[in-house]
C-alpha cells in the first residue's frame, strides 16, 4: 500500500509565497508584480545622482509599430527614429511633434515584403552629421547623404549577404561596429534566403574593411561602448541565455574575453520583451533596453533601478542637452529629464 500526502490549499499557498519571495530576492526587486508604466523602482543609492525624485516619464508619441533606433541630430534639434514595421523613419520635433523622415527606410524593394519588419533598425550619426542605418529589408548598413541619396557601406561578408543588421555604433577612431542577427529576415533563422550560417557582430573600418569580430552569439543586438573605448557592450537576446554582456576591446579594435554583465533571462520568465538597445553616461553607467523596463546598471554589473515601460522596450538615445534620455518601447516614443548626461556630450 502506498501513502500519499497531499497539504492543506493554505500550505501550498505558503510554499509559493515563499518561492516567490526568494526569487525577487535573487532578483533585487519585486518579480512578482506587473510593471507600472513610468514608476522609477530604486535598487541602490547610487540612482539618486542619476535620476531625481521628480523625474517623470513624458509620452511623445503613441500608436505607431515596432520602434526602434533613436538618435539625436543637433543640427536639426530633432530626434529621429525608426518605425521598422511601417518602413519608416520619424523625426521629432518639440513643439511640431513627430512627421515622416525617411521613406521607404529599409526596404526599397518592389515586391511587397513578406516579413514583419521590412524597415531600419537601428540608427546613428557619422562625424559629418550624416545619418548611417541599419536596413532590415535590404539587409545593408547604408549612409544618408544630404541630397537624400542612400548609398552602401556594408552589404556582405566574404561575398554573402549580411542577416538584417540590428544595431550600430561608432568608435572615436571612425570605426563602425554593428550587429547583424537575422531577426529582419521573414523567417528569421529559418529563413531560405540567409547566406550566412552564423550571426556576427562587425568592424567596418572607414576605408570599407568589414571584420568579423565574434560569430559566438545567436542573438546579437544592441551595442554600446564605454566612455573609455576599452569595453563593448552586446546584448544577446537568445531565449534561455538572454544577457547583458560586456568585452574588452583589444588596442587593435578587435574583442577579447566576454564577462556576464547581468543575465536577462529570469526577468523574460515575468516580463515582455528581451534585452535590446544599450546607451552609456558620461560616468560609464549602462541603460539597457529590456523586458518592459529601462535597466539602469553600475559598470560593475549592479542593478541600480529601473525606468518602468510596462511593455517590449527596443532602445535608447541621449539628445537635447544631454540630459534627455529619449525612449522607444513597442508603439511608443518617451522621454525622461535626468541628473545624469549621456556620453558624447
Amino acid at each position: 500500500m502506498s501513502l500519499s500526502f497531499h497539504p492543506p490549499s493554505w500550505c501550498r499557498r505558503l510554499g509559493l509565497l515563499l518561492l516567490t519571495g526568494l526569487v525577487c530576492l535573487l532578483l533585487g526587486t519585486d518579480a512578482h508584480s506587473a510593471p507600472i508604466p513610468g514608476q522609477i523602482v530604486r535598487l541602490d543609492p547610487r540612482l539618486s545622482a542619476l535620476i531625481s525624485p521628480q523625474a517623470q516619464l513624458e509620452p511623445l508619441a503613441t500608436g505607431l509599430g515596432w520602434l526602434e533606433g533613436p538618435v539625436w541630430d543637433k543640427t536639426q534639434q530633432a530626434l529621429l527614429f525608426s518605425d521598422v514595421k511601417n518602413n519608416v523613419i520619424y523625426r521629432w520635433r518639440a513643439g511640431a511633434g513627430i512627421a515622416p523622415y525617411v521613406y521607404p527606410s529599409g526596404y526599397t524593394g518592389t515586391e511587397p515584403f513578406a516579413g514583419k519588419e521590412p524597415g531600419a533598425n537601428g540608427l546613428t550619426l557619422d562625424r559629418q552629421g550624416r545619418l548611417v542605418a541599419c536596413e532590415h529589408g535590404d539587409r545593408r548598413i547604408s549612409r544618408r547623404e544630404p541630397n537624400g541619396e542612400k548609398i552602401t557601406l556594408a552589404d556582405r561578408y566574404q561575398g554573402r549577404r549580411l542577416n538584417s543588421p540590428n544595431d550600430l555604433v561608432y568608435a572615436s577612431n571612425g570605426d563602425l561596429y554593428f550587429t547583424d542577427p537575422p531577426f529582419g529576415l521573414p523567417q528569421a533563422f529559418a529563413d531560405p534566403l540567409k547566406e550566412l550560417p552564423f550571426s556576427g557582430v562587425y568592424r567596418l573600418r572607414p576605408q570599407g574593411e568589414l571584420t568579423l569580430l565574434t560569430d559566438q552569439m545567436r542573438s546579437p543586438n544592441g551595442i554600446a561602448f564605454a566612455p573609455d573605448e576599452k569595453t563593448l557592450y552586446l546584448t544577446d537576446v537568445t531565449p534561455g541565455q538572454a544577457a547583458w554582456l560586456a568585452y574588452r576591446v583589444k588596442p587593435d579594435g578587435s574583442l577579447g574575453e566576454k564577462r556576464v554583465l547581468a543575465e536577462a533571462t529570469p526577468w523574460q520568465r515575468t516580463r515582455k520583451g528581451g534585452p535590446d538597445g544599450l546607451k552609456i553616461d558620461t560616468q560609464g553607467n549602462i541603460y539597457g533596453a529590456g523586458p518592459s523596463a529601462v535597466f539602469i546598471f553600475a559598470p560593475d554589473g549592479t542593478l541600480l533601478g529601473r525606468i518602468e515601460t510596462g511593455v517590449p522596450t527596443g532602445n535608447l538615445a541621449w539628445g537635447e542637452d544631454g540630459h534627455t534620455l529619449f525612449i522607444t518601447a513597442n508603439t511608443s516614443l518617451y522621454r525622461i529629464r535626468l541628473l545624469a548626461k549621456g556620453n558624447g556630450y
